[in-house]
């Protein structure tokens, strides 16, 4: 007889701290018609470019041989780097398509 999987609950705040992100603040319901895509977009964009600055520190602190920088810590950051732009140049593209299909609809 087999036994049943028993799956444990998925904690994301726990996954999120784990993987040294922040949390986004939560947003009452009086809030949410107050951001707009232009405001969440500059976000994302200043969040990728920080995330870039940041890897290309540690790669230059890696370089110059300093003791308290892993070359581990340094791979992470500029995986996580990559993982920002490549997501921010997929959004880019489905803006720019969709932005294509409606100036070519016929009216």
């Amino acid at each position: 007889m087999v036994n049943p999987v028993q799956l444990k609950a998925f904690d994301f705040a726990a996954a999120v701290q784990r993987a040294g992100m922040a949390l986004p603040a939560t947003k009452t319901p009086a809030d949410v018609g107050a951001a707009s895509f232009q405001d969440a977009m500059g976000e994302a964009l200043k969040a990728v470019s920080t995330q870039q600055h940041e890897a290309r520190r540690l790669q230059r602190e890696v370089q110059l041989d300093n003791p308290t920088v892993s070359l581990e810590e340094t791979m992470v950051a500029m995986q996580k780097a990559q993982i920002g732009f490549q997501t921010a140049l997929q959004v880019r593209n489905r803006l720019v398509s969709a932005y294509s299909d409606i100036m070519n609809m016929q009216v």
